[in-house]
């Protein structure tokens, strides 16, 4: 226990101390920190920028990077990732932005590492924005945490129950905020789905079809040369040392990396996707701090749909292709609710539209799911996809994973997170971390 004390101080000196040490880059060109009555109503002082870091410069760091490079609350100050080619990609990236927009003249650059490590260890930045493969989510965002940084995570959170678990008791241990980028929650849509059907107003709720990708496979590319600029050691880092290929890390940043289809690395399809519209189910459902007690697979072990999942309360869900792409359908006993990016249709359409109208043309906003990281570090509540609910929408994707591949039925306890009568089940809940060198 007083370890934990001497624990906690240190990180309370370190935020504090943070807090008059920031970079004042982007605060309009001011060098000295400034009281807010003087600056005036509006202007918010360099002390409360919100210095960020990245860990994995990649296509989705480079997406992360355009979400948070125009607000004038946080400022991006460095990257971790093991392509040297991205380091520059990322560097110039953010630096040409701001120079080109923001009209920083003094503005420190963003500094890259191989090692993230070596970034978690600055004092002067205050949270980072995860968005490396998944088998290094929860060893990265448990580091980050200890260091006493708040966290931005992509999903889906974990590839594995026992590591999602581990982070959410590390957010609660050295009391971070921790968002999941589970961004659907904050789009209007799926807001508008979520009154709906939390309302009452399809009726009971008795069924509701999920259609996402595949389960994972295990990694059966062919061997390929690794290219000299990644340190392809510490990109497996944790998961097992596989061969590398260039759809799974391409050293060019332009489309997605298939590293998500693979069990070592990912979570299959049915996680990448899933942890999108399970989670829009789990939140309409009122099931963020539970999940199916139940998973029951096809017959046809070579299948990739046709997983059923029960609630305690006698729902049923079912992994099912119902013919519109990536979306959840929710059937009560008055009506039924078709989401997804989309679309937002009800059947009867009075549900949706009581007065008429075009669902077309309305529902367009996707909110702010990063700004509402960033107040959420400001005033320490909760975001609106804590890390117990990526938890538990990634726990869903990861058991059926396992159901998948076991191809039996499973009695899941959402509370104990633990199957029931399946020592095999449960000895997957969690992998054996590969011990690896870091760079030399």
């Amino acid at each position: 226990m007083k370890k934990d004390t001497t624990e906690k101080n240190q990180r309370t000196t370190g935020v504090s101390r943070r807090k008059f040490i920031r970079n004042t880059a982007l605060a309009t060109g001011l060098i000295s920190i400034v009281p807010r009555h003087v600056l005036g109503r509006g202007f918010m002082p360099p002390s409360d920028k919100i210095n960020l870091g990245y860990i994995g410069l990649g296509k989705q760091g480079g997406i992360l990077a355009n979400k948070f490079l125009s607000n004038t609350e946080a400022q991006i100050v460095a990257g971790a990732e093991v392509w040297t080619s991205k380091q520059t990609w990322f560097k110039r990236l953010v630096e040409g932005y701001y120079a080109e927009k923001r009209n920083v003249s003094n503005y420190n650059g963003v500094t890259t590492y191989l090692e993230y490590g070596e970034l978690l260890e600055r004092n002067d930045i205050d949270a980072v924005v995860i968005a490396t493969p998944d088998h290094w989510h929860a060893i990265q965002a448990i580091d980050a945490m200890k260091s006493g940084k708040d966290v931005y995570c992509e999903k889906p959170m974990t590839n594995t129950i026992d590591d999602g678990r581990k982070m959410v008791d590390a957010k609660e241990k050295y009391s971070r905020i921790v968002q999941i980028g589970s961004m659907q929650r904050s789009w209007e849509k799926f807001r508008k789905a979520q009154e709906i059907v939390s309302s009452g107003k399809l009726g009971e709720i008795k069924k509701v079809l999920v259609n996402v990708g595949d389960p994972y496979r295990p990694y059966d590319l062919p061997f390929q040369e690794t290219p000299t600029g990644v340190d392809w050691n510490l990109w497996c880092g944790p998961a097992p040392l596989i061969s590398y290929h260039d759809t799974i890390a391409p050293e060019v940043v332009k489309t997605y990396p298939a590293w998500r289809d693979f069990k070592e690395t990912g979570g299959g399809r049915i996680a990448d996707w899933g942890t999108h519209m399970f989670d829009i189910a789990q939140w309409c459902l009122g099931m963020d701090k539970t999940g199916p007690i139940s998973f029951i697979p096809p017959k046809d072990p070579k299948a990739v749909r046709g997983l059923r999942m029960f609630y305690k309360n006698g729902i049923k869900m079912v992994h099912e292709d119902f013919g519109r792409g990536c979306a959840v359908r929710f059937i009560g006993t008055e009506g039924e609710l078709d989401v997804s990016r989309g679309f937002l249709e009800t059947r009867p359409e009075t549900i949706l539209l009581p007065n008429g109208g075009d669902p077309k043309g309305m529902f367009k906003d996707q909110g702010n799911h990063y700004q509402n990281w960033l107040d959420a570090i400001k005033t320490r509540q909760e975001p609106i996809c804590s890390v117990e609910t990526g938890h538990r929408s990634a726990t869903i994707c990861n058991v059926a994973n396992i159901a998948y591949e076991l191809g039996r039925s499973l009695e899941w306890n959402p509370v104990k997170e633990k199957f029931k009568g399946d020592s095999e089940a449960n000895k997957m809940r969690k992998r054996k971390k590969r011990k690896y060198a870091k760079h030399q």
